[in-house]
């Protein structure tokens, strides 16, 4: 049984990647200090013999005492709404928190695996975005704490690997949604669906002629295992390829909820990207992975979970 620690394991996408492991055999322990992820997104794993919940920031001082086989950085701020909320915690995260991820894998012999962002590729003026392309982002707009806290954690994932001799894995992952989402995480998906589902009018920003690509959390969490299994060193984009407009994106939410709401148009953040779609190719060749969740069944499953989420807390 592989022994695997995974920091922000109780955020939407960590809390997945728990689920995962211990389904592959690890024993799991997940490491969080709870600004952003919750305790709900691992309940049904506490007091599995195979889960172990630790409340730490991982940029406080880190030691495991046991033998650990994998390393998965995970801990961070995620969505525009949090990182601007808190910006330094953000950029501590992304280096005191790496550097901190990086030494207790070197220190055990670990596999390590960072979990990156496309965001490294801030406002791209390439379309769409290969690993090769080194992106355009402003270092001191309100997105440029998370932008660079990433940009840096690659640097130092990197440096570990050529320096230290670390097996290193880097995913570059790209918008991804699905079921434990905060419902006011302020990611367009969640957005969308918590407006429609309220009877309130969805929010676009711009135009809406602004593209994202929307990968479901399961196809996610595979190409993140097989990402992890791999021999793969240099980033490896993760995401779907099927671009969408925000605009088409609002319309897809309001026929799938069946909701009257309306759209009201607001003016667009700083430095929000114009386009984002990943190139997946390198891993289609390395990793034989790509996406088969369709948007409307991704859709279907998130909206379910937020309409259960929606109906607790009254």
């Amino acid at each position: 049984m592989r022994r695997t620690l995974i920091t922000g394991g109780a955020g939407f996408l960590g809390s997945h990647i728990c689920d995962r492991l211990i389904q592959e055999d690890h024993e799991v322990i997940c490491l969080d200090n709870l600004i952003t992820g919750r305790m709900d997104n691992v309940a049904h794993l506490l007091g599995h013999r195979a889960f172990h919940f630790i409340k730490l920031d991982v940029t406080e001082y880190l030691d495991i005492e046991s033998p650990l086989d994998d390393v998965l950085h995970f801990a961070s701020p995620a969505s525009p709404v949090d990182y601007q909320r808190l910006p330094i915690q953000t950029l501590k995260v992304g280096s005191l928190g790496t550097h901190k991820a990086l030494g207790l894998a070197k220190a055990k012999g670990a596999r390590f695996l960072l979990a990156s962002t496309s965001e490294v590729y801030g406002d791209p003026l390439v379309h769409p975005q290969r690993e090769d392309y080194w992106g355009n982002v402003n270092p001191i707009g309100p997105r440029g704490v998370y932008d660079e806290a990433k940009r840096f954690a690659e640097a130092m994932t990197m440096a570990y690997h050529r320096y230290h001799g670390l097996e290193t894995r880097i995913a570059r992952i790209f918008n991804t949604y699905g079921p434990r989402m905060r419902p006011s995480d302020g990611r367009v998906v969640s957005n969308f669906i918590n407006q429609a589902l309220r009877g309130q009018p969805l929010t676009v920003y711009g135009d809406g002629s602004q593209t994202r690509s929307f990968c479901y959390v399961s196809d996610m969490v595979e190409g993140l295992y097989r990402l992890l299994v791999s021999d793969e060193v240099e980033p490896v984009n993760l995401g779907n390829p099927k671009e969408f407009t925000v605009i088409e994106l609002a319309h897809l939410v309001l026929q799938a909820t069946g909701s009257t709401s309306g759209i009201e148009f607001l003016s667009l953040p700083v430095d929000d990207p114009r386009v984002r779609q990943p190139d997946i190719s390198l891993a289609g060749r390395r990793l034989g992975w790509a996406p088969a969740v369709e948007i409307a069944e991704g859709l279907a499953l998130t909206i379910d979970y937020f309409r259960k989420q929606l109906r607790s807390s009254h």
